[in-house]
């Protein structure tokens, strides 16, 4: 990894520190948006979407509710995307409150604790997306715009 050496003054003292070279902090700019991961950390995520979707459908076949059921509901997080006619802040919060687990992991517990297969199911329906997600690279969106999420870039870089 390129690094080039730099000065800054601390406290009116000069002090040499090692930053990226200019070369290397704009390739990174171009892919990775603030407050996004990249590199080994990104691959981690990714590959952590794709554990809980392989642990979903794993769990899915032993407690489901039938390959139907799971087609109807496996899209269903994805209907959030029309949230977007209203402006990238209203659609982020949607897409992020279909995206995040906190909703399936609330239906999983109801259906384990409240014995509503239905529920349980659904759940690791909405997980199973959600890690289908991950693993595409699609993260939590920013209110910037929707290619702009925490696991990076998604789409084509603007050409301008």
């Amino acid at each position: 990894m390129a690094k080039a050496l730099s000065f800054g003054l601390v406290g009116g003292r000069r002090l040499a520190r090692l930053a990226p070279s200019p070369e290397l902090s704009h390739r990174a700019s171009r892919t990775l948006s603030p407050g996004s991961v990249g590199g080994g950390v990104r691959g981690l995520l990714r590959l952590e979407g794709l554990a809980v979707l392989a642990l979903s459908v794993a769990a899915y076949t032993q407690f489901g509710a039938g390959w139907a059921f799971f087609a109807w509901l496996f899209l269903l997080p994805d209907l959030s995307f029309l949230a977007y006619l209203a402006g990238p802040r209203v659609g982020a919060a949607a897409y992020n409150a279909a995206h995040s687990y906190a909703g399936p992991l609330a239906l999983l517990a109801l259906g384990v604790l409240a014995a509503m297969p239905l529920a349980l199911a659904a759940g690791l329906v909405w997980c199973a997306h959600i890690g289908l997600d991950r693993a595409l690279g699609y993260g939590l969106k920013y209110a910037t715009g929707f290619g702009n999420t925490h696991l990076g870039r998604v789409g084509r870089a603007d050409p301008w």
